[in-house]
C-alpha cells in the first residue's frame, strides 16, 4: 500500500495529482452566500483555510462559520489563519449569525473558532451564546461545534455542551509523533480528553486527521485504533494541502485507494462513520455524516 501514493522529492515540491481537482463554485446559491458573508461581517473557515471544497459547498448554500474573530493565538504549521493578538469578542456576533442562519434556511450549521487563549474562559461563553442564539431562532437547525481544545479544561467544554450542540467535533489533525512540530501549542492528551468527555456526556463526537504531513502508514492505522478506543462516532481523513510556501510542505499525496483502505479499517474497528478521501475536510458532508448516525 505504501507505494501507491506519491512521495515527496527532496529537490522539489510535489505536483498535485489529478484526483485533487475540486469543482469551481458558481450559480445563485454561491453568489447569495458570498454576498451574505461579505455584507454581514461573517468569517468562514472555508475562506480562511483556503478549503478546496468551497466551490461545491457554497454552491449548495453550505458554509462553516468561524466565530470569535479571524486572528488566532496559536500558530499551527498547517493552518492559514492569521496569528496575533485578537480583538475582543464581538458581542453582537451570536445574534447576527443566528439571524443569517435563519435567513439562509439552514438545516445544518457547522461552527468553529480560532483559539482564544487570551480570554479567561477561552471563548466558551461566546460559544454557548452563539449556539443558543441559533437554536432559539431556528429550533430545527442541527449544530455541529468544531471546538478548540480549551487546554483540556472540561469545565469550559461543559459551558459549550450546555447549549446542546448536536455534534461535538475536535480535530487531532495528525499522529502523536508529529504533534509538536505541527501543533506546537496544542496537546495530544488535552485533545483526547475533550473528545472522551463529550462522549461520556452523551454527545455524538467527531475528530479528524490530515495525511501528507510526514506520518507513516502504520501510524495512521494506530490513530484509527485510538479513535475507536475513545469511542469516536465520526472520523474524517483527508489530504493535507499546503496553503503557502511558508507552511509545512506536503510530504506525500495518498491515492483514493489508500483512503478507501483507511475507511475500511475504521469500519472494522467499530467507528460508526468514516469519511475518508483526498478532498475530505472536517465539515465536508457533515450533515450527511450526522444523518447517517441518526
Amino acid at each position: 500500500m505504501h507505494n501507491m501514493g506519491l512521495s515527496m522529492s527532496k529537490s522539489k515540491a510535489l505536483r498535485k495529482p489529478n484526483w485533487l481537482q475540486a469543482p469551481v463554485g458558481g450559480g445563485k446559491a454561491y453568489k447569495d452566500l458570498s454576498a451574505l458573508i461579505r455584507n454581514n461581517s461573517l468569517h468562514t473557515v472555508c475562506e480562511e483555510a483556503h478549503c478546496p471544497n468551497k466551490g461545491e459547498c457554497w454552491s449548495r448554500g453550505v458554509a462553516t462559520f468561524m466565530i470569535l474573530g479571524d486572528i488566532c493565538t496559536r500558530s499551527c504549521a498547517f493552518c492559514n489563519i492569521k496569528t496575533g493578538k485578537p480583538l475582543p469578542p464581538d458581542r453582537d456576533e451570536p445574534q447576527r449569525l443566528a439571524q443569517n442562519a435563519q435567513l439562509m434556511k439552514l438545516r445544518y450549521l457547522t461552527l468553529t473558532s480560532v483559539d482564544r487563549d487570551d480570554l479567561p474562559d477561552q471563548g466558551a461563553q461566546h460559544w454557548y451564546e452563539t449556539i443558543q442564539a441559533v437554536k432559539s431562532l431556528s429550533p430545527s437547525i442541527k449544530v455541529e461545534a468544531l471546538v478548540p481544545d480549551f487546554q483540556g479544561n472540561t469545565e469550559l467544554l461543559d459551558k459549550v455542551l450546555a447549549a446542546k450542540p448536536d455534534v461535538l467535533n475536535h480535530n487531532l489533525e495528525t499522529v502523536p509523533r508529529l504533534q509538536k512540530s505541527i501543533r506546537k501549542f496544542a496537546n495530544w492528551e488535552h485533545s483526547w480528553k475533550i473528545l472522551e468527555h463529550a462522549r461520556k456526556q452523551g454527545f455524538i463526537n467527531k475528530t479528524g486527521i490530515m495525511l501528507g504531513l510526514g506520518e507513516k502508514n502504520h501510524e495512521v492505522f494506530e490513530f484509527i485504533e485510538c479513535a475507536a478506543q475513545a469511542q469516536v462516532d465520526i472520523l474524517t481523513i483527508g489530504q493535507y494541502l499546503q496553503p503557502s510556501s511558508e507552511h509545512h510542505s506536503v510530504e506525500r499525496y495518498y491515492s483514493p485507494k489508500e483512503f478507501a483502505e483507511f475507511a475500511r479499517f475504521a469500519q472494522e474497528q467499530g467507528i460508526s462513520h468514516c469519511e475518508s478521501g483526498p478532498l475530505v475536510r472536517s465539515s465536508w458532508h457533515a450533515q450527511d455524516q450526522f444523518e447517517h448516525l441518526t
